[in-house]
């Protein structure tokens, strides 16, 4: 082929790779979210221990206080070791996922405007979005993995069979993914200055209607309170986890395909608000 056809063929084939123009379209769009997907993985590397201490302190202590010491003074039992700890580990997928979307959410969009860095990026401003719900997916799953090791250090009881880990995680990641949407929510809709107030207001509710320290079933004599934790993302991930883990005759779980349903509904409907929630902010 000629000089001339091949600068027909590529217009920017006689300039250095430094030079050219970046790739546009699909291709573009995917390099860069997942460079800032990796700037916010490096970001949490260097912060790892500051990271760790966030999201093992407060389940370590549900987990021995409520596990191991009520255990010795004889006020639980094996059997609640064994509904305890899938219910923190979902807890931990969720809440992470929740916190490490939200928090960040109301730092960037604050006075010191920091994510225009991302908004100037060349991609979808929908995108820049989903790259938030994507990294605060991963720390809730790494997060909930870590509880798994440590609950059988802390309990004496602790069941988890690990032919199921592969459903489990899939449980897990979807929770993750439904704590990062509603994290994303709270975080483009609630005011900056009265974040405080709404973390205090919402997480403390979702930690305590989330069925983590009781199964659902259990609860058809408070019936108005098992039909509000009904309403908890949060009891289908620990339900779901159940399901998957407890053995035949142990207490009864919402079965798998309904918390599948109902998690994939909640990512559809928080996910839709949150990101129509974004657009706006990233407009303001």
């Amino acid at each position: 082929m000629s000089a001339r056809a091949a600068t027909a063929a590529d217009p920017v084939a006689g300039f250095p790779e430094e030079l050219r123009p970046a790739p546009t379209g699909v291709r573009s769009a995917t390099r860069t979210f997942f460079f800032i997907l990796w700037r916010d993985l490096f970001v949490t590397g260097r912060e790892l221990g500051t990271f760790l201490a966030q999201i093992l302190v407060e389940p370590f202590f549900i987990l021995f206080v409520f596990g191991k010491v009520l255990g010795e003074l004889g006020y639980t039992g094996g059997a609640f070791q064994s509904v305890l700890l899938p219910g923190v580990v979902a807890l931990n997928a969720f809440l992470v996922g929740l916190q490490n979307t939200a928090l960040p959410m109301i730092i960037d969009f604050s006075f010191s405007k920091e994510i225009e860095d991302r908004l100037l990026a060349p991609i979808p401003i929908t995108l820049v979005a989903v790259e938030k719900l994507v990294f605060g997916t991963l720390r809730g799953i790494v997060a909930s993995l870590l509880m798994i090791p440590m609950g059988f250090l802390v309990l004496d009881h602790a069941f988890w069979p690990m032919d199921r880990f592969p459903a489990t995680l899939g449980v897990l990641l979807l929770g993750a993914l439904a704590g990062s949407a509603v994290g994303l929510t709270i975080g483009t809709l609630a005011p900056p200055r009265h974040i405080s107030v709404v973390f205090a207001v919402v997480l403390t509710p979702l930690m305590f209607t989330g069925c983590t320290q009781f199964p659902w079933h259990g609860l058809a004599g408070i019936r108005w309170f098992q039909v509000l934790c009904a309403l908890n993302p949060l009891t289908y991930v620990t339900e779901g986890i159940r399901d998957l883990l407890l053995p035949p005759g142990g207490p009864r779980s919402i079965p798998l395909w309904v918390d599948l349903a109902a998690l994939a509904a909640s990512i559809l409907i928080f996910g839709a608000i949150s990101i129509k929630g974004f657009h706006r902010r990233a407009q303001d």
